[in-house]
């Protein structure tokens, strides 16, 4: 406690807790679109079936 009464006594804010940047930005675009994981795996799936079908068609 000898440091908060230190801080307190020169004027200083409390100490805020300590916070990882690279998880919070990962985890706030997850937040902020909830959807994007599904839009992936759709595009991606459909990028799958045209290759499918060029590979298909080419022989």
């Amino acid at each position: 406690m000898g440091e908060a009464r230190r801080r307190k006594e020169q004027g200083l804010a409390p100490k805020g807790p300590k916070k990882s940047d690279s998880t919070v930005k990962r985890q706030n675009i997850l937040v902020k679109y909830p959807r994007l994981p599904l839009y992936v795996g759709i595009i991606f799936a459909i990028y799958l079936i045209i290759d499918w079908i060029r590979l298909n068609s080419t022989g």
